[in-house]
């Protein structure tokens, strides 16, 4: 750089972004590593996020192939990268290739977060505390001493259950293809975990679909509620419940269409994306996210998905 010149600072508190000015060779560094991770709004909430705490950092995606996990966690380590959120499939292998990892995290054996912490990294899931916050903020539902039930048992729905049973539900009940799955993800809750079957969805306060059916694009998608109807019976889904499906795009699935007719309360997977994200930020940057903000993003840059506005 020329004499004479400095680099600008962070840019101020709801000032625009604009290039050249920003980033800078000073930008702190984050992002999300996935595949495929061009889809994804995580970089989008955690630049919103910066934005409103006038912070000079930026997120970016960084497409990791199956296998090259450890690799870009060292690039991570070299590069001085501060943060990453760590989406499908690439949770479990995160979880195996980081230095430390949080309680929950190795509960879980899975990493959603990993946060560098000199040279080391930390390895995190933030998906369960996320879920609950979403869960409380968008419909209201307190799990403490209500029933429950799972449908999966891929990392998402790990997570889920073990953020209803730490929250005091009287049963998290975990419904899968493969009963083996279903026995691992159950015995997350400890006691309050069982296997069940799709007869088992009429009993429960909260019905959660924590499976990929159904999502744009995705397995299932075409004939969502055909694939649902192997894991829980729609028919048994009624007023009184709260029925939440992961999928966030469409914004109204087959199951949750079914759940509205019904008279349940729905709500889709935006919050958990939402709120999962914000305690990333809060968990590289040691600052108190700006939930509402993230909110605010997720409304505008998700213009084709209902379910991004603000909820109740």
């Amino acid at each position: 750089m020329g004499a004479g010149l400095t680099p600008p600072g962070p840019p101020e508190r709801g000032g625009e972004r604009r290039s050249p000015a920003w980033p800078t060779a000073a930008s702190a560094v984050v992002g999300v590593m996935g595949e495929p991770v061009s889809h994804s709004l995580s970089p989008l909430l955690h630049n919103a996020a910066f934005d409103a705490l006038g912070l000079d950092w930026v997120s970016v995606g960084f497409p990791v192939p199956t296998g090259a996990v450890r690799d870009a966690l060292e690039g991570m380590r070299a590069l001085r990268i501060a943060g990453l959120s760590v989406t499908m499939p690439h949770k479990e292998a995160a979880h195996d290739a980081v230095d430390d990892t949080t309680a929950v995290a190795k509960r879980l054996g899975a990493v959603n977060c990993v946060t560098r912490r000199g040279d080391r990294l930390v390895g995190d899931s933030t998906d369960g505390e996320g879920f609950l916050a979403a869960l409380r903020r968008g419909v209201g539902f307190e799990p403490h001493g209500r029933p429950c039930l799972v449908v999966g048992a891929g990392g998402a729905a790990r997570a889920v259950v073990v953020a209803l049973a730490d929250a005091g539900a009287a049963e998290v009940v975990v419904v899968n293809r493969t009963p083996a799955r279903a026995e691992r993800a159950a015995a997350l809750a400890g006691p309050a975990g069982r296997v069940g079957s799709r007869q088992d969805v009429a009993e429960a306060d909260l019905v959660v679909q924590a499976t990929p059916l159904g999502m744009a694009g995705g397995v299932g998608a075409s004939d969502a509620g055909g694939a649902y109807d192997q894991l829980l019976d729609p028919d048994q889904l009624h007023l009184g419940q709260v029925v939440v499906d992961l999928v966030y795009h469409p914004a109204r699935t087959a199951l949750l269409e079914a759940a509205a007719a019904r008279g349940a309360v729905i709500a889709n997977g935006l919050g958990m994306l939402v709120h999962q994200a914000a305690l990333a930020v809060e968990r590289w940057t040691g600052r108190a996210a700006p939930v509402e903000a993230m909110w605010e993003a997720a409304a505008a840059g998700a213009p084709g998905i209902p379910g991004a506005a603000r909820p109740r």
